[in-house]
Parts: structure tokens; C-alpha cells; sequence
């Protein structure tokens, strides 16, 4: 929620300066922010609706809900960078005039802004309670796919406004206002970049894959050599969000006494 309100000035400090000083870049680096802003907002949302409890028609709770998140925010990312692509192209076939001065000063400013918001996305993004989770018992932290995507929005953007900074100091020196869409078009290149690893994993959860972490075959192996285990059939490990995995099979006893058959649920 902090994060959220810090993120709110560079988007209007960077509109502003984007249309004054004529930059491309900078604007492009505001779209950025902006959509931040947006998933920032739809992760605190989603965060808040997770933490409900189960119920009788969502017995799982709603934990996808993190994921759904995820995706919206991989999916506006890359409209976002299309819109890029395409402006950069405008302007790399007819360069317009730049401020550079004043572009490098509101680079800096919203340099110095996504920082500080890394830093306490940074700080959350370890804070996931693993409780039962297999992936804990396996050595991997438990790290809310949610907030990873935010995290990584923001992380693209500080990177994105060192970017312009450069384009500013080059076309300060140099008067080269083809650096500008040059730049815009590498902040689209990062977004597509820094969003896809959140939209696989997002894709991967809502497609009921197997965890990364996980192999299905080892897990069928160390269930079937269970004492008083004849076979395992329907063996099924997905996971409902990236803190929770699930797991169900057929598992075929060996024909046991009265009140043995307890021991394979140890």
C-alpha cells in the first residue's frame, strides 16, 4: 500500500515533463509507471481477497485469485510495450526536438522514486508463510507470484529511467534526437522482457502444471515404495497458487488388518 502512494507522483511528474520537454522516452517511462501503479493497486486488491477463508463453494479459498492478478498485469504490460513499439517507430522516422535538461532532471527524480519502491517490495516479497507447503520441505521459499510481478514492474521501471537519463546526457551533448526513440523502444523491450517470466508461471499455475520444483515421477516413486503400498494410479500435483500445491492419487493397499491401513496416511 506504501509502495502504491510513492508510485503516484512519478506517474504525474513524468506525464507532465513527457509532454514538456517533447521526450518520447520519458513518456514511455511514465506508461510504465502508470501501469506500476495499476499493479500495484491490483495486487493489494488481490492480496486482501486471497486472505479470505474457504468456504462451501470455494473450498480451496481464494488463493487464484493472486494468479488471475499476475496475468491481468503480464497481459497490459505487453499492450503497453506494443503501444511503445509503435510510437518509437513514428518518431524514429521523424525526430522531434527534446528538452534534454529538464528530461534529465524528472529521470533522476523518478530514478531516486522506484528505488525506494524495490526496496520495500523487496522487503514483502520474502514474507509468504510457507506452513505445509511442499515447495518449504524441498528448500524453496514460498514467494507470492503476486507480489513477484509487482515487484518486478517496478524493478523494469528504475532500470527504464536510467535509460532516459542516458538518452537525456547523450542528446545534451550531442543534439541526436533519434536517441530518444531509440531508448522508448528499449523501455518496450524491457517490459516484454520483465513481464514474461510472471506470465509463464501465471499460465503454468492456471493450466494445473506441475510445480518447477517438483518431479512427478520421484514423488510416484517414494509414494509406491511406501510399506504397504502395491501401486499408486492417478497421480495429479498442480498447484492453486504459488505458495499452495496440491497433490491426489489412487494409492492400492496391500490387504491389511483391522486399523492398519493408518499407517500409510503418516
Amino acid at each position: 500500500e506504501s509502495a502504491l502512494v510513492r508510485d503516484r507522483c512519478p506517474v504525474l511528474a513524468e506525464v507532465a515533463g513527457g509532454l514538456y520537454t517533447g521526450s518520447l522516452a520519458l513518456l514511455s517511462d511514465a506508461a510504465h509507471v502508470f501501469m506500476d501503479v495499476f499493479a500495484l493497486a491490483l495486487s493489494y486488491l488481490a492480496l486482501r481477497l486471497s486472505a479470505l477463508p474457504p468456504d462451501d463453494r470455494h473450498t480451496f479459498g481464494y488463493h487464484r485469485l493472486e494468479v488471475l492478478a499476475a496475468l491481468v498485469n503480464g497481459i497490459t504490460l505487453g499492450a503497453i510495450a506494443i503501444e511503445i513499439f509503435s510510437e518509437a517507430w513514428r518518431r524514429w522516422q521523424n525526430p522531434a526536438p527534446v528538452k534534454s535538461l529538464e528530461m534529465l532532471a524528472i529521470a533522476v527524480i523518478g530514478l531516486v522514486v522506484n528505488l525506494v519502491v524495490i526496496f520495500v517490495l523487496g522487503e514483502h516479497g520474502h514474507k509468504h508463510e510457507p506452513g505445509h507447503d511442499p515447495a518449504a520441505q524441498h528448500g524453496h521459499t514460498a514467494e507470492d507470484i503476486n507480489v513477484r510481478s509487482a515487484y518486478l514492474h517496478v524493478l523494469g521501471d528504475a532500470i527504464s529511467s536510467v535509460g532516459v537519463i542516458a538518452a537525456a546526457v547523450v542528446i545534451w551533448f550531442t543534439g541526436w534526437y533519434w536517441i530518444d526513440p531509440l531508448i522508448s523502444a528499449a523501455i518496450g523491450v524491457l517490459i516484454v522482457v520483465s513481464s514474461w517470466r510472471v506470465l509463464r508461471q501465471a499460465l503454468h499455475i492456471l493450466v494445473e502444471g506441475v510445480p518447477e520444483h517438483l518431479s512427478l515421477e520421484k514423488i510416484g516413486l517414494v509414494m509406491a515404495q511406501t510399506p504397504g503400498v502395491l501401486d499408486i494410479h492417478d497421480l495429479h500435483i498442480w498447484s492453486i497458487c504459488s505458495g499452495h500445491v496440491a497433490l491426489s492419487a489412487h494409492v492400492v493397499p496391500r490387504e491389511m488388518g483391522l486399523g492398519e491401513e493408518n499407517c500409510l496416511l503418516a
